[in-house]
């Protein structure tokens, strides 16, 4: 195709995706191109008959496929931000070829010798950190993808590697698919009782969408679902919306069961291939825990603090249901009303009466001026500057010491039915060596907030601000990078370190002194009352072993997964139950499963990994007390944070990195403190 803005110079003052022009029909050619120029560089290196070393072997390598990064960070971005089913097509056409291409890289022989030439050679080298870092995993990348293999295995590799590929977007679709195929309309005021007049106004909105001006409209997409689990007084009402949400992908036309099972058999046997007992020890070798069984030692521990304290937590709530209500055995779709009743009678305080202080826009400002304050960076909005959708603004990422250029950052703040549910940080360019030149990144942060209605902006929840700080976390690993070589840069490091960037912001997100930063009133512009910042403070660790035990559980049923032979689990509803067992304070409710939406571990990257989640707590924990010590601006503590954690991303092991940082180890106990006293 000729003029295809995928291939052709992206002319933009920032060299940005001119989004603008894209079309769907330009991806497949593009794919097509990019693909046979990545298969010459890959036969030129191949080819080379010169003696290999670092530059003419490694550094080709990691330049080899830089037309088609370029596409397919493009391309792998809107299928999770704004897809319709053309889209989703071509995502199960594309998949599979690049699951190809990736078997013929990492299966050439000739090219493997090369690497392990330049490996085997290293202490002769003179490399620095950094480039250790790359030969290493770069050779370590061919052998976990079968280089060593006989050509009989080899052959199975790519088979199942392929069938793979088919079978991600296939439970990506059907999870984004019953997410919005079910409607629950109202048509009586009467029957919103309890519900705030936010989400009402949404829900009429969505309603006038569909032609029916008079009635409100809830779905599954997240603000609205959470608005009727915690707040809505009808009780059937909470039900029927909290069985809907607990049994996505669970049976009827997008149903994920054969799906995910099939995946998790080809995960365990492509591992075994590769010389490995279980997937997850096959993750875990490039993970700071290393092995299931630290993994498993790590949730016994949390399991045996969490787990007594979530047992009283919960009977709290039972005698509060059975005081107000009449309840006598509290159910899931109980739990979330009264944890909120519960939090109004313990600190006075009621989570929608605090939206008005938390407009997204000043929130988003409150981020920026963190990172001013703590990194020295301005965020300036640029217009002119082409988007996927109107919702998204870009802005231009300056160091303010020395106007230096640092990167674009974009944000995407609503959902719809084009976008998968959740939240997530990702990047259209990483920061390192493309085109000859060192790059600086273009970031971006993509979510699903309440979205604005009735005539006011859109007003966060504090779960929700805090949410925002996670993700722009991530953000600011992205950005602050400074490695040479992008395969080793930004958020590319062990993803059990990967999430102490994004959870250590969510503290400031706690703190009076950060708050006064930008929680306003939306109409009157006064600044959050103190005593409302105490409460947010002070029932931050509400419900804290209730919520440990629920992580933990995704946490167990992951590792349960894939830690054995899945092969031979046939319900998925009775392995779960057995898994959860020991995590689970409430009876099972029958027809409802997590695994069939549970796209983090079957179709994003956490599979052997969900424990990451509360391992980095400990990291984040220990990290934010050395900030309480010395102030929560300290200059000095939050240059030694952006010098030894956020610029280096995974160019140097993060155990090291971190040890640079605090002066020692992580407090295995910070995380206790801060929880449970």
């Amino acid at each position: 195709m000729q003029n295809n803005p995928l291939l052709s110079s992206w002319a933009g003052r920032f060299g940005e995706v001119p989004f603008d022009q894209i079309r769907t029909e330009h991806f497949r050619p593009a794919f097509d191109e990019a693909l046979a120029e990545a298969r010459r560089n890959l036969a030129a290196l191949r080819d080379d008959p010169a003696k290999p070393d670092f530059e003419n072997t490694v550094v080709r390598l990691e330049t080899l496929t830089e037309k088609l990064d370029r596409c397919s960070g493009v391309f792998f971005n809107m299928v999770g931000a704004e897809a319709d089913e053309s889209m989703h097509a071509l995502a199960r056409e594309i998949s599979p070829l690049m699951a190809e291409f990736g078997n013929d890289l990492s299966l050439d022989p000739k090219v493997f010798a090369r690497i392990k030439a330049v490996y085997d050679s290293r202490s002769s080298l003179k490399l620095t950190p950094e480039q250790s870092m790359l030969l290493e995993k770069s050779y370590k990348s061919f052998v976990r993808n079968g280089a060593m293999l006989d050509e009989k295995d080899k052959a199975r590799l790519r088979e199942l590697d392929a069938e793979r590929a088919k079978l991600k977007p296939m439970f990506s679709q059907n999870v984004l698919k019953a997410t919005y195929a079910r409607d629950f309309w109202v048509t009586s005021e009467a029957d919103l009782a309890g519900i705030p007049e936010s989400a009402r106004d949404i829900a009429r909105e969505a309603a006038k969408a569909k032609g029916r001006g008079s009635d409100w409209l809830f779905t599954l997409e997240a603000p609205s679902y959470i608005a009727v689990v915690t707040y809505s007084s009808r009780r059937s009402f909470r039900e029927e919306m909290w069985r809907a949400f607990s049994s996505k992908a669970l049976g009827g036309p997008n149903d994920n069961r054969e799906i995910l099972k099939r995946i998790a058999v080809l995960r365990h046997e492509r591992a075994r291939l590769l010389g490995y007992d279980t997937h997850a020890h096959y993750v875990l070798e490039e993970r700071m825990a290393r092995v299931p069984g630290t993994v498993q030692e790590f949730i016994d521990k949390l399991w045996k603090r969490s787990r007594p304290v979530a047992e009283k937590e919960l009977s709290e709530l039972q005698s509060l249901a059975r005081r107000l209500d009449g309840i006598t055995e509290l159910k899931p779709w109980d739990v979330g009303y009264y944890m909120e009743k519960l939090k109004q009678e313990k600190f006075d305080l009621d989570d929608e009466a605090l939206r008005p202080y938390f407009p997204l826009d000043r929130v988003v400002q409150g981020a920026f001026e963190h990172a001013r304050r703590l990194y020295g960076l301005e965020f300036r909005q640029v217009e002119g500057v082409a988007t996927y959708h109107p919702d998204v603004k870009v802005y231009q990422v300056m160091d303010s010491h020395d106007e230096r250029f640092i990167g674009l950052f974009y944000t995407d703040f609503f959902p719809r039915n084009t976008k998968k549910g959740g939240a997530w940080m990702t990047q259209f360019r990483d920061q390192g060596l493309m085109g000859g030149e060192i790059r600086r990144p273009h970031v971006s942060i993509v979510c699903n907030f309440t979205p604005p209605a009735g005539g006011r902006p859109s007003l966060l929840t504090h779960d929700e601000v805090r949410t925002l700080f996670h993700e722009f976390g991530h953000a600011l690993h992205g950005l602050l990078s400074d490695c040479t070589y992008r395969s080793v840069g930004g958020t590319n490091v062990y993803w059990d370190f990967v999430e102490l960037p994004s959870q250590v912001m969510e503290n400031w997100t706690e703190q009076k002194e950060s708050l006064d930063l930008f929680a306003r009133h939306f109409e009157s512009g006064e600044g959050i009352p103190a005593e409302l910042a105490r409460k947010i403070r002070e029932s931050s660790r509400f419900m804290a072993g209730w919520y440990c035990l629920r992580q933990l559980a995704f946490a167990e049923l992951d590792l349960a997964w894939h830690s054995s032979d899945p092969s031979e689990i046939g319900d998925v509803e009775a392995f779960e139950e057995r898994v959860l067992e020991r995590t689970r304070v409430l009876p099972k409710e029958p027809g409802t499963a997590t695994s069939p939406a549970f796209s983090h571990i079957f179709d994003g990257g956490y599979s052997a990994g969900y424990y990451s989640y509360k391992w980095a707590e400990v990291l984040d924990a220990d990290a934010f007390e050395y900030f309480k010590e010395h102030g929560l601006f300290d200059r000095e503590v939050a240059a030694k944070f952006r010098r030894e954690i956020l610029s280096k991303g995974g160019s140097e092991h993060p155990s090291e990195l971190y040890r640079r940082f605090r002066g020692r180890d992580p407090d295995p106990e910070a995380l206790i403190r801060r929880d449970f006293g």
